[in-house]
C-alpha cells in the first residue's frame, strides 16, 4: 500500500533516528501497533489483524490472521484447511494463516496515524532528553523564576521544566512571590502525568547548604576541605562540621573567610540563617565540645558503647548550650550522631553530692546490720 508517502515516511524516520536518537525499529513497531488499532476503530472490525511496514521502502501491508479449522464457523477469525493450503501447502489444523487484505481508504488513515505517532514519539523523546538532563543534575543547585506561590506549593520556571517546591522543602521564614528569582537544590526528578518530568527542588534540605559551601569555598570544591556533617533548622540555624588532612589549612577559617566574607555570602542566600562552622575531630569529646558552640564546655564524659555523652558546662553557659527550645543541643546531637545530656556545673555537683550521701547512707546501714 503506497498511498501514504512511503519513501518520505522512511526518510523521516531515518532523520529522527539520526537527529533525535529515536530508534527507527521502535518507531516502526509503534506505528504498526497504532495502525492495528486505527484499522479496528475505523472499520469496526473484530478480526485479528497484523500490520507490517517494509523497512526498506515503507510499504504498508495489512493481514487478517485466521486459524485453520476443519469447519469454519466465523470467517473473520477462521479459515478452512482447504483454503489455507492454497496459501500454504504445509498448513495444518491450528495454524495461523496471514491473509493479506486491502482496506478501502486505509492509506489516508495510515498517513494520519503515522503523523500522530511520529509527533507523539518526538514529544516522548524530548521529554526523555529533558528528564535525563535534569536527572543528571540531581544534587545540584538550579535557578528559577517563581511562577506560582499560592496554595503552599511553589512552582519555579526552570526553562525547559517546572521545579516543584513543596511546603516541607521551603524555608519557613521566607515568602515567595511571582517573578522572584530563586535558587534551590534538586532533590529528585520524577516522571509525572503523561510522562512529563517534574523536578522536585528544596531550599530547606541540608545538602542545599553543602552545595552553597562548595560554591563559595574553593578549598571544599577542590577537596582540600571536607564537609563531614551538616545539621539544620532551615531558616534559623545550621551547624557544619569541616575537616582537612592538610595541617597548613585552617578549615574553619577558610570557610568563614577574611572578615567573614565567604560565610556571609551563604548567610545572605539563606536570608540571614545563622551558621556555626566547627572543626570535626576524631575524638568524640573534642567534637561534641565544638558542636555545642557558641557555648563553652568544661568536660565531656563519653560512653562509647551507647554513643552517649554527658556534658558539663559553666552555670552561665547552660541556656546557651541548650539553646532556644533546645535547638543548639538538638543540632549538636544530630551533627555528631551522639546522644547528648547537658548539665550545668551546679547541677552536676548536686548529683555528685546526692550520690555521695547515698553511698555514705548505704555504708552506715550495712555497719548497723553487722
Amino acid at each position: 500500500m503506497k498511498s501514504i508517502e512511503s519513501k518520505e515516511l522512511i526518510k523521516a524516520m531515518d532523520e529522527l533516528e539520526k537527529e533525535r536518537g529515536i530508534n527507527k525499529e521502535y518507531l516502526i513497531e509503534s506505528l504498526e501497533t497504532a495502525l492495528v488499532t486505527a484499522y479496528k476503530r475505523n472499520y469496526d472490525s473484530a478480526e485479528n489483524v497484523k500490520v507490517v511496514i517494509d523497512v526498506e521502502n515503507g510499504d504498508i501491508k495489512v493481514f487478517s490472521l485466521k486459524e485453520v479449522v476443519d469447519e469454519v464457523q466465523d470467517d473473520m477469525l477462521e479459515i478452512s484447511l482447504k483454503d489455507a493450503k492454497k496459501k500454504n501447502k504445509d498448513a495444518i489444523d491450528g495454524d495461523i494463516i496471514e491473509c493479506e487484505i486491502v482496506p478501502r481508504n486505509f492509506g489516508r488513515i495510515a498517513a494520519q496515524t503515522a503523523k500522530q505517532v511520529i509527533v507523539q514519539k518526538i514529544r516522548e523523546a524530548e521529554r526523555n532528553m529533558v528528564y535525563t538532563e535534569y536527572n543528571d543534575r540531581k544534587g545540584e543547585i538550579v535557578s528559577g523564576i517563581v511562577q506560582k506561590a499560592e496554595g503552599g506549593t511553589v512552582v519555579l520556571d526552570l526553562g525547559k521544566l517546572e521545579g516543584i517546591m513543596l511546603v516541607k522543602d521551603q524555608i519557613p521564614t521566607e515568602k515567595y512571590k511571582v517573578n522572584d528569582k530563586v535558587r534551590a537544590y534538586v532533590v529528585n526528578v520524577e516522571k509525572g502525568a503523561k510522562g512529563i518530568p517534574q523536578v522536585l527542588v528544596s531550599r530547606s534540605h541540608p545538602d542545599f547548604v553543602r552545595k552553597l559551601f562548595e560554591f563559595e569555598i574553593p578549598e571544599i570544591y577542590e577537596g582540600l576541605i571536607e564537609i563531614k556533617s551538616i545539621s539544620r533548622d532551615a531558616g534559623s540555624r545550621s551547624k557544619v562540621a569541616v575537616y582537612s588532612t592538610n595541617e597548613n589549612i585552617d578549615p574553619v577559617g577558610s570557610c568563614v573567610g577574611q572578615k567573614g566574607i565567604r560565610i556571609q555570602n551563604i548567610i545572605n542566600e539563606l536570608k540571614g540563617e545563622k551558621i556555626d562552622v566547627i572543626e570535626w575531630d576524631e575524638d568524640p569529646a573534642v567534637y561534641i565540645s565544638a558542636a555545642l558552640l557558641p557555648a563553652q564546655v568544661m568536660a565531656v564524659d563519653i560512653k562509647e558503647d551507647e554513643k552517649f555523652a554527658q556534658v558539663i558546662v559553666p552555670d552561665d553557659q547552660l541556656s546557651l548550650a541548650i539553646g532556644k527550645s533546645g535547638q543548639n543541643a538538638r543540632l549538636a546531637a544530630k551533627l555528631t550522631n551522639w546522644k547528648i545530656d547537658i548539665k550545668s556545673e551546679s547541677q552536676f555537683r548536686e548529683i555528685l553530692e546526692k550520690q555521695s550521701n547515698e553511698e555514705i547512707e548505704t555504708e552506715q546501714n550495712e555497719e548497723i546490720e553487722e
